[in-house]
């Protein structure tokens, strides 16, 4: 992994993300997540869900860049946000990425606007020379860390310990890439069609995020 690569994935990077929790500010809000153990569940759940659709969208952008569909990846990857609230926060995601890499010099214009952060994340993996792999390992690492970083910040919970949870669930994270790194045009017998792209749900998290998003008192943007 170059050094380009890993300045894009690194998790102090100026792409806005931090302000993000991927719902678990609702989630603790709403008296579901309240230890170590409950994060480890909210975080499990996500990314068998958002996660897998994540990773799946990240690695097709990144096979696709430079020419790709990426009106067609970001329609599909909208049906799958029947949650405003939460397509807001992808396109918001999405914003800071690409504002990124254009600090570190890709010109992402034909992604069009807005765009969803894993379409961005997946574009910007391939221009800093990554593979459709670690574009789906990215996304969905990133389902996991950002709403269990909130949850130190929301419960005041032992960094230490959250970070051996992130630690536990790295099995998991591998599996829902490998099974994501080549879906579209890749030749292998389980490619697929943008349209056939994973569709999982997490209904509880839509609803969760457009209740967040109509609260007055919030610490986080979604």
């Amino acid at each position: 992994m170059n050094a380009l690569l890993l300045l894009l994935l690194d998790s102090r990077s100026p792409a806005g993300a931090h302000s993000h929790s991927g719902g678990m500010e609702a989630a603790v809000t709403a008296g579901f997540v309240r230890d170590d153990d409950d994060v480890r569940a909210f975080c499990r759940g996500r990314l068998r869900t958002s996660g897998r659709v994540a990773a799946a969208f990240a690695a097709a952008a990144c096979q696709a860049w430079p020419s790709g569909d990426w009106r067609a990846l970001h329609a599909e990857l909208d049906a799958r946000m029947p949650s405003e609230a939460m397509r807001a926060g992808s396109y918001a995601m999405g914003a800071g990425l690409r504002r990124l890499l254009r600090s570190m010099g890709a010109d992402l214009a034909e992604l069009g606007d807005p765009v969803h952060h894993p379409v961005v994340l997946g574009a910007g993996v391939a221009f800093a020379g990554g593979t459709a792999r670690d574009a789906a390992r990215a996304a969905a690492l990133a389902t996991c860390t950002g709403p269990a970083s909130a949850a130190i910040r929301l419960l005041g919970l032992d960094p230490y310990a959250v970070h051996g949870l992130l630690a536990e669930l790295a099995p998991e994270i591998e599996t829902v890439s490998s099974r994501s790194c080549n879906p579209v045009r890749s030749g292998a017998a389980e490619s697929c069609t943008i349209a056939e792209l994973p569709a999982d749900s997490a209904p509880a998290l839509d609803l969760l995020a457009d209740v967040h998003a109509v609260q007055e008192v919030r610490l986080f943007a979604s």
